[in-house]
């Protein structure tokens, strides 16, 4: 169905809760008040409430906020917005010529010096063009546009505010799953390297994995994930792989308090597995070196291993470090530096999250 601007526009005004309502009585009252205060001649509360006894303080009163209701929620929805341009114009210089004839301001200048006070030697003249009645119709007119169109602009931008937040997700979401298969992939090829040597330690790796991706199943479809938790794969994960390695290559060290920190999930466990994927060898001592630093305002992450097997091109091998470039720049944008170097046959990365 073709999007319809004036009937959004009405739907959103519909919306509209007590604390709108309450506004526009109130700025309604204030510019009730406003002719009484300029006509008050200073003799006291009787004289300041005497001019509403008249006709004319009516005609004025309701002869512009019935214009600014008429244009704000009629003619700007009906015609402005839609692009009626020539039919809002005729409507308006139509309204115009209604406040030329009636000459509110005018009538109630009239009413306060019907009766001049003792000894005062001036009468008020009626000008041939009320100039101020037209000034105000203008000056409502306008007003009434612009509130319109700012509250079209909100409109728009919070429409476009939930589609990139949609956007976003849809783009986790497809992350997300790319960097699961992966993940899952290379976990079951370690394992299934155990179950071929009849490993004493194939059923504890498969506990292991268990709790991994029980983790990734329930928790990992979140955007942030208590940082305890990420911990706690990272943990396991590294247990895992040693189960294959020689004790003592990886040295891992956590330091600060976890406690209600997040993170966005998989954020640190990918380079753990790029770490394993890429560092071992078979043939020489493969050290690994993984610390997780954490305070008040940051979560410094590192991590080095050296470079046995050869990286493939980016496109091919380099899934989940994209992805995960990817999801920092979405979830922590200006928030994260991340930095990896490949100096000295050196795989190092640098990673700082700035967190609440």
């Amino acid at each position: 169905m073709k999007n319809n601007p004036a009937a959004s526009l009405n739907l959103y005004m519909l919306s509209l809760g007590a604390p709108q309502i309450s506004i526009h009585i109130v700025c309604c009252l204030l510019f009730m008040i406003f002719p009484l205060l300029f006509m008050h001649n200073g003799k006291g509360y009787t004289e300041l409430i005497a001019p509403a006894m008249h006709y004319s303080y009516w005609l004025f009163c309701s002869c512009y906020i019935i214009l600014f209701y008429f244009n704000r929620y009629y003619l700007m929805p009906r015609f402005f917005i839609p692009g009626k341009y020539g039919i809002y114009v005729a409507m308006a210089l139509l309204l115009c010529s209604g406040i030329f004839f009636l000459q509110p301001f005018d009538r109630l200048l009239q009413q306060k010096w019907a009766v001049p006070p003792i000894g005062a030697k001036w009468v008020y003249k009626s000008p041939v063009i009320d100039i101020t009645s037209l000034f105000i119709f203008f000056m409502i007119m306008a007003l009434g546009a612009a509130i319109t169109t700012t509250r079209r602009w909100q409109l728009t931008e919070q429409r476009a505010i939930r589609a990139e937040r949609e956007k976003i997700r849809a783009e986790l979401s497809f992350l997300k799953a790319q960097v699961h298969p992966h993940f899952l992939f290379n976990t079951l090829n370690n394992i299934y390297t155990l179950a071929l040597t009849k490993n004493n330690y194939t059923a504890d790796s498969i506990l292991r994995l268990s709790n991994i991706m029980r983790y990734i199943t329930d928790d990992v479809c979140a955007d942030y994930v208590p940082l305890l938790q990420e911990e706690e794969c990272i943990r396991d994960y590294i247990a895992l792989q040693q189960l294959r390695l020689r004790p003592g290559l990886v040295s891992y060290k956590v330091t600060g308090v976890l406690e209600r920190k997040m993170i966005s999930p998989l954020v640190l466990m990918t380079f753990v597995e790029n770490m394993f994927k890429y560092g071992v060898s078979k043939h020489m001592p493969a050290p690994m070196i993984i610390h997780l630093e954490v305070n008040e305002h940051h979560i410094n992450f590192f991590c080095r291993n050296r470079i046995y097997r050869e990286r493939k091109p980016e496109h091919s091998s380099g899934v989940g470090i994209a992805n995960t470039r990817h999801r920092l720049e979405l979830l922590y944008p200006q928030k994260h530096v991340l930095n990896i170097t490949t100096d000295n046959n050196l795989y190092t990365v640098r990673l700082t999250l700035q967190i609440d």
